[in-house]
Order: C-alpha cells, then structure tokens, then sequence
C-alpha cells in the first residue's frame, strides 16, 4: 500500500507497553507492526465478559417478554449476526492498516464520512462508556460499600489512564483481565443456572415483536463493536492471516456475547426483591462467588471501556479535524473520559430502561452504515489496496451516494419502524405483533440505495 510522509503515523512505538501512543488515525508503517491473529480472541472476549452483557439476556425476559428458550434462540441470531460482521471487518486491517472509521472514508468520502465517525465517536467514547461505568460502579458499591460517586470516579480513572497509553497496553491488559473475567463468570454461570426456573416464565411470551425485539437489541451489542474492528487489526503484520485475525476477532465476540446474555436470560428467572440491577445478579450466589463475581463485573466494565474510549477517539481523529499534537489521539480519549464520566453520573438511576432504549439505538445506525459499507466493499471487489489507499486521505475523495443512502435509510426506518417508549412509528403501531424492525429495514434500505447512486460511479470502479 503507497501513503505519503503526512499520512504515515509518526514516532516510536513498536511493542512497548508502557509507553503513551503516538500520533492518531494515520496507517501504521511496516516497520511498527506487531502481533498474531490468536491475540484478538482475548482482545474481543475480555470487554464481553461484564455485567452489561448480562443484561441484554435480562431485558429479553423482564422487558421483551421471551420465554427462555425464545430467548437463546434470539440471542444466538443477533449475536451471530454481528459477530459474523465484525470478523468479515477485522479482517482487512491488516492489509489496509489503518482504523475502522478512516476506511469508511471509502463509501463515505472525507467529508460524509463525518456521519458515521461522527455517531461512533459520540456512542463509543462517550455513550458507551458511561453505560459500562455505570454498571462497573454500581458493583464495586455493592462489593465494597463505598458511595457510588466515589466508585465512579475510581473506575473512571482506571478506565481512561489505560486507554490514554494506547494500544499496546490495551491489548495486554485483555488479556491478563481474561483469565479471572473466566473464572468468575463460570463459578457465575453454574451457580445461575442451579438457582434458575426458565419454565416459570413460559406464559409470558413476548411473541415475534419480542423475539425481533431481543434480535435487535443482540445484534446492536455485538454490531456495536464493528466501527472499532480494524483499530485492533492495524498493527498486524502485512504478512499477517487475514482470514485468522477476522476468524479469532469474530469467535471472541460470539462466545463471550452468547453464553453471557444466555446467563442473563436464566438470571432473570430468580426470583429477587433487588433494585440494584448487579446486586439483583449476585443475590443469590454463594457470598465468595457473589464477591468475585462483582469484582469482574467491575473489571469487566474496564476491559470493555478501554476499547471504548480508545476507539471513540479513533472516529473523532477520522472526522479529519487537525490537531497538532504528538499525543493527540491520548488527549482526546482524557477528554472523553471527562464528558463520559459526567454523562455517567445521570445515569446511576433507572439503568435498566435506559440500556434497553440504548442498544435498540446502536443498532439505527450501525445497520445503515453496515449497508453502504459492505455494498461499497463489494463493487469495489475488484480495485487493489494501493487504489483504495489513496482516497483513505484525499480530501478531495467526497462522493455523496454513501452519506446520502445511510442519512435517508436511518431517517425512513427510524420514523417508519421505530418501536421505543419515548416514540413509535406508524408501521410498528400499525402492527405491534412485529417489534422493532428499525435496524433490518435500515441495514437493507442503505445497501439498496447505495447501489442506486453508485450506478453511474460503478462503472468507473472495475
């Protein structure tokens, strides 16, 4: 792949650990490259191994209404499929090597790809990560009995200083946190599925809105690793198996997504007087695993949010604003720790409602931005890494189909299907019984309009 001087990520990095990050979203040189493919299966376990996996399998039974077995069935689907996209994406960074949200800029031209960098710079490092605050605090409140706040700012700190250094340090510390996160969540997992009833909740079907439902919200936790994909692949070697790095990146995801959220599902068969959303998932596990098991969530909530807050400031460098710093991409990941830190403070109330709303939401966007992607991709079958090397920094690179197929597939399936408390479209109050169709009509919508628009650009590309 040929990029200019300007393009290439500056400084000396290679496989230091303690060491602050250089530069930002500029293609990592040959002579910087490092690791295997094996590394990203701990990379993408680790940050799923928390409590708020746990929960999309409790809001599929409390809020959608699945019996259990719908509900693993739903839960396999939306995870499959997100697990499938995200090991298809993971795969071209090593041949591309540079972040997910500056190869957008494929599809999406300099300038439109602020639309999705945009969203995913404000959903990861800033959404995101106050979700999984929150959840990390309220089990280190439980665990140690400290007011929340002051867990809060603990877990903030821990969170942010680990995404401030980088990328080696991330990727280490994943896989060190994996082996207890393991441990923990098994001695978890039995003690769950002991205490379980799944037949107890058998008349309280959610029928296929709540199956589509949990379909959605499955694929939208999953999927919302996707626009961070290549961030973990960049820096493997050019000679790298790009097949095994998509293949491991996507088993981490499916593994860890699937068995949690079955054991959220199962936990929420228990019966339980708990308001504390963690203290209501350990209530009634021995008082040592119920221990452990809150330190991993606490744990797991900072696996999850050093990606987080790692690659939210990947998509705000993606947007092309110019920052002359050397640390530039570590400064803006403090700075979005400091505005996701005070997001996460309003959000230690009503956790539950407020996560349901959010993953249905990550999925409205992903699934358009997915669609032109993956439709871009595909014509583009036929052009080489050094053709598409060079519209990754040209600012002239500004085509409209992608930005205008993703922005018209979000609106239309959004004010047609949306099915949220605060607003429902007139499709899905027209016909209830089929849920939440927001994110397939979207996905679908997206692809077929960008092939529309680039029918006269697709002739010029093979």
């Amino acid at each position: 792949m040929t990029v200019t001087a300007g393009e290439v990520r500056e400084g000396d990095y290679g496989t230091k650990v303690v060491a602050v990050e250089p530069g930002g979203a500029e293609f990592i040189p040959p002579g910087e490259r490092h690791g295997r493919p094996l590394n990203l299966l701990w990379t993408w376990m680790s940050p799923n191994l928390e409590f708020a996996t746990v929960f999309v399998g409790v809001i599929s039974v409390l809020y959608f209404r699945q019996t259990f077995g719908e509900a693993i069935a739903a839960i396999v689907v939306g995870t499959a499929l997100g697990s499938l996209t995200h090991g298809v994406l993971s795969a071209r960074g090593p041949g591309m090597g540079v972040p997910q949200m500056v190869l957008s800029r494929i599809a999406f031209g300099f300038r439109g790809n602020a639309l999705p960098a945009g969203l995913n710079a404000v959903i990861a490092g800033i959404g995101w990560f106050a979700v999984n605050s929150v959840s990390g605090t309220l089990a280190l409140s439980v665990l140690t009995g400290m007011p929340a706040p002051l867990c809060l700012v603990i877990i903030v700190l821990v969170q942010v200083g680990i995404a401030f250094f980088g990328h080696n340090l991330v990727h280490v510390f994943e896989r060190w946190a994996l082996p207890l996160l393991a441990v923990a969540f098994l001695l978890a997992t039995i003690f769950t599925f002991t205490a379980a009833t799944p037949g107890a909740v058998a008349g309280n079907t959610g029928g296929v809105g709540g199956f589509l439902l949990t379909v959605g919200a499955a694929f939208g936790y999953a999927a919302g690793w996707n626009p961070y994909a290549t961030d973990y692949t960049r820096y493997l070697p050019t000679t790298a198996n790009a097949k095994r790095a998509g293949l491991f990146a996507g088993l981490g995801v499916f593994v860890s997504c699937t068995i949690l959220e079955i054991v959220g599902a199962a936990s929420a068969t228990i019966a339980t007087t708990q308001e504390n959303p963690t203290a209501a998932f350990t209530g009634h596990l021995p008082l040592f695993v119920a221990g452990l098991t809150l330190l991993a969530i606490a744990i797991g909530a900072i696996s999850a949010n050093v990606i987080n807050v790692y690659s939210g400031a990947m998509s705000f460098l993606a947007l092309g604003i110019e920052l002359p710093l050397t640390l530039r991409r570590a400064i803006v990941a403090g700075v979005f720790g400091v505005i996701g830190f005070v997001l996460a403070l309003t959000g230690l109330e009503d956790a539950g409602e407020k996560y349901e709303a959010f993953l249905l939401i990550i999925a409205y966007w992903i699934g358009p931005w997915l669609g032109v992607y993956l439709t871009d991709w595909y014509l583009r079958r036929r052009q080489d890494e050094a053709a598409l090397a060079g519209l990754l920094f040209d600012r002239t690179h500004n085509p409209w189909g992608g930005f205008a197929a993703m922005l018209i597939a979000m609106v239309a399936s959004i004010v047609l299907f949306c099915a949220q408390t605060l607003y429902t479209g007139p499709v899905a109050a027209a016909f209830p019984g089929i849920g939440d169709l927001t994110f397939e009509v979207g996905f679908v919508l997206a692809a077929v309009l960008y092939a529309l628009f680039g029918a006269k650009a697709r002739r010029q590309l093979v």
